[in-house]
């Protein structure tokens, strides 16, 4: 019996973004990911203003026990991605909301977050990053290392103060290189970090896919990066404010070849990276076990 999966990175579905859903919409966006398996997840956020951000982790705090019931699927918390994030690798997040990690930053967030806000994605090289992850590690929260231009020794130093998750691997980062490994080879050389990856067959190569299992066995987590055109057809949607448009189920910034999260969703996530080689096993620990892990939750899905 294939135990639920747990997406540590999901942004919606059924035409409704987490960023501003209202309870019933979470809750309609939350049963496209359960019937496709998902039993647990985060409410991934994108980059906004941080007194946005704060008063949208004020409102979440008192949804979250009715989400969790109506929809089926337990959510563990809010996840994020952003806004301290670097410009030049911010894909389709908007360059505008962007921001460094002041530390009355980080405390307004910690403060409207206090209980659910469970990860944090940055980019280690903004100024007062190094702070930033000492005091979000220090609070529990789990900070992720991503949309980055950051090389092997800043990510390693991330990494080494505590920073524990690599966001979807590969996407928004300087590449693995031979001389400078960049933050994947940083992840790669740090047992207690895991590995996110975003297993559509568009955002990683299958080749990649089944190494980084091979290199990194019950470290690899597999998400799904979805927005809200998840369980709907192509058309024309927004991500964040920005222009999506979504050809063949990828979605794209409008305009642009960049890449706008995905409509995936995570048996669907499984059964690529067991069609890129990974055994079904494993496919199905990425998707349940190790993200269990990363929450506290002793390894149950």
């Amino acid at each position: 019996m294939t135990p639920g999966y747990i997406d540590l990175h999901s942004h919606g579905a059924a035409g409704w973004a987490y960023d501003d859903a209202s309870t019933a919409q979470l809750s309609q966006a939350l049963a496209v990911h359960r019937a496709h398996g998902t039993t647990g997840t985060l409410l991934s956020l994108v980059s906004a203003p941080v007194e946005q951000l704060a008063q949208r982790l004020q409102e979440l705090r008192g949804l979250l026990p009715d989400i969790t019931r109506s929809s089926g699927v337990t959510v563990h918390g809010v996840h994020l991605e952003g806004p301290f994030l670097t410009a030049s690798r911010c894909g389709a997040h908007d360059p505008r909301m962007l921001c460094a990690p002041t530390p009355e930053a980080v405390d307004t967030l910690l403060e409207a977050g206090e209980g659910v806000l469970r990860q944090v994605t940055l980019a280690p090289e903004r100024p007062g990053a190094a702070e930033a992850i000492r005091r979000f590690t220090e609070a529990g929260v789990t900070v992720a290392v991503g949309h980055t231009e950051a090389d092997y020794g800043t990510a390693a130093a991330a990494f080494d103060l505590g920073a524990a998750l690599l966001t979807h691997a590969f996407n928004a980062m300087p590449g693995l290189g031979h001389r400078d490994p960049g933050p994947v080879g940083a992840a790669l050389a740090r047992d207690h970090v895991a590995l996110e990856l975003i297993a559509d067959g568009v955002h990683v190569h299958p080749v990649m896919i089944r190494a980084m299992f091979s290199t990194a066995p019950g470290r690899i987590v597999l998400v799904s990066d979805s927005m809200s055109a998840t369980g709907l057809g192509d058309g024309e949607y927004r991500l964040g404010g920005l222009p999506v448009e979504v050809r063949n189920a990828v979605p794209l910034l409008a305009g642009t070849q960049t890449l706008a999260g995905s409509t995936l969703t995570m048996d669907r996530a499984v059964e690529v990276a067991v069609s890129a080689g990974v055994s079904r096993t494993q496919a199905v620990e990425a998707a349940s076990v190790v993200p269990s892990r990363l929450l506290g939750l002793n390894g149950r899905p």
